[in-house]
This record gives structure tokens, sequence and C-alpha cells, in this order.
């Protein structure tokens, strides 16, 4: 088999893993109860919200601005979200919701795409009568913010993206190429399946369900033209291992005003970050080193001078 192939298939058993692995002591989702993410913190809210057909599961928790996340393919609110949750309910009200056939959210005849997951958590917030959020995608997420922030502008305060991209080019070319030599079987036994049997999911439906979700990178697209244009602030943070681009993260971020000596010009209002020593799954297990950013850029001024000596 193709040593990326190999590799992209490790990273997939192994996200909600490593995920995990980063929860609090005593919060792995292994030991909580099935309708909640870690058993010390319970959801404020939580149920299933109509959307564009859907019955789209979501949880809420902690108390004051509101954010949402955004998981990644084959994820779902414990699997992504599980050591993330704890500290930003801390001082925030944070929203999670399982995607189009993920988790406890089941699936509907309608194509896998961004931009239908997008509406999707634009309904939940409509649902919730959040009038807007500051908005943070993971891998598949990240798209998925990326098309919310595009198509539902007046929803999102600002926008986070971690390990994702806005055009399919946007992944190392090998990474790209791998997409399309996915197979259900490579998944067999793996967390991913145990975790959508138990949702109570049909096992002869488990090849579909990778199937489908995959579809959603074998397509081709390319945002850039609608990225570029968001007025949100923008923090886009990756790898220096990732699946992402250099080049596809510093396009955007010239395109927001970056690329520049801020001594001299003032700092732009959107941020980049690329994190040493982190792989894409390495995103979600190095929270230390991007948390203390995405709070400076969610709770700081972002119009303020330059330092000075």
């Amino acid at each position: 088999m193709n040593k990326f192939v190999l590799a992209m298939v490790s990273f997939t058993l192994t996200a909600a893993v490593a995920c995990r692995q980063n929860a609090p002591e005593g919060q792995h989702d292994a030991q909580a109860p099935r309708d909640s993410v870690t058993a010390p913190l319970k959801p404020s809210d939580s149920g299933y919200a109509d959307v564009n057909g859907l019955k789209m599961y979501y949880e809420v928790y902690g108390e004051g601005k509101p954010i949402v996340l955004i998981h990644g393919s084959y994820m779902t609110i414990p699997l992504n979200w599980a050591g993330i949750i704890p500290q930003m309910a801390k001082d925030r009200k944070v929203i999670v919701a399982e995607m189009q056939a993920h988790g406890r959210t089941k699936d509907i005849s309608r194509e896998f795409s961004y931009e239908g997951m997008a509406d999707d958590v634009s309904g939940l917030l409509k649902h919730l009568k959040v009038d807007s959020a500051d908005v943070l995608g993971y891998s598949m997420g990240g798209g998925v913010a990326f098309q919310m922030a595009v198509r539902h502008p007046e929803q999102v305060r600002r926008l986070v993206v971690l390990s994702g991209t806005y055009a399919h080019d946007g992944w190392w070319p090998e990474v790209e190429a791998m997409y399309s030599q996915f197979t259900p079987e490579m998944f067999k036994g793996s967390p991913i399946e145990t975790e959508f049997l138990k949702q109570g999911n049909d096992s002869t439906q488990f090849a579909a369900y990778v199937s489908k979700v995959i579809s959603i990178d074998l397509k081709p697209y390319d945002w850039s033209k609608e990225v570029r244009q968001i007025k949100a602030p923008i923090f886009m943070a990756i790898g220096d291992a990732d699946g992402v681009r250099y080049e596809h993260a510093l396009a955007l971020f010239r395109a927001k005003g970056g690329g520049k000596m801020g001594d001299m010009t003032g700092l732009p209002q959107s941020r980049l970050a690329i994190l040493p020593g982190t792989t894409h799954i390495g995103m979600m297990v190095n929270t230390d080193l991007w948390m203390p950013m995405v709070k400076t850029f969610l709770d700081g001024d972002l119009n303020a001078p330059p330092p000075t000596f």
C-alpha cells in the first residue's frame, strides 16, 4: 500500500486516541456517559436541532462569549474536543455539534459538502438564538468554518482555522493524492468504527459512511477569492509538519494584511501561526501551544498599536 495512504489512515485511526489522551485526567470519554463529553463537566444544554432536514446533535458548555467548535472528518464531540471543552468553557459559552453523518447526527439523502455543513451550523446558531459567535474549526471543520464566514458573515465574529484549507491544493500534493485510495476496509476495527457502532448505527452502513465522508476531499474546490473577502479577522494555525502547505497559509495571511513589518505598518487584525514540532494530529495534542494564542486573538484588542520600547 502507498506509504502516504498508510500515513493518512494512521492519522484517522489515531486522531481520536490523541484527542482523548489530551483530556484532563479523569475526563476521558471512555469514562463518560454517552450523552456528554466528560463525566465531571455536564452540558448546560444538549439535544437535537432541526436544521436543513437534519436532526443535528449539539451540546453547550459554560457561560460567556459564544464559540462554536467544528470537528474534523470521522470525529465526534468527545473524540475531537474532550480535552478542549473543559479549558474553553471556563470563561466562554462553548457550542459543539456533530456534523452530517457523524456521531449522533444521522445522515440524510444529501450531498456531503462544506457548504451544506456551514449552513447547518448557521441553522444551529439560529436554533440556539445566538446572533453571532466566534467559530473554530479543525481539519475538515476548518473548511466548514471558512464556508461559515463566506456564506453567513453576520454570524461570525472572529474565525479560527486549525490545520484546515480553503482550496483543495492547500494540502501537500501527496496528501491530496492519497484521498482517492481510502477504502472502508482500512478502518475495520478502528476507534472510528467503534464510535460509529456505539451510536447505534447499522454495521452494514459503515462502508457507506467512510466513503461518503471522504467524498468531500475527492472533488476540487477553491474559495480563494471568497475567503480573501471575509470581513471577520482570521487566525490560521498549521503545524510545521502538518498536511497543509506553508504557502497556502501565507497567501491568505498576506491577503489579510500580513507579510509586512508591523513595527512600521502596524499589526494586521488577522494572525498566522506555524507551530514547531506539530503534525496534523499533533495540532489536537499540542494545545498548550495554540490555546493561549487563540485566547489572545479572541479576547484582545485587534486594533492595538504594536509594542514599543
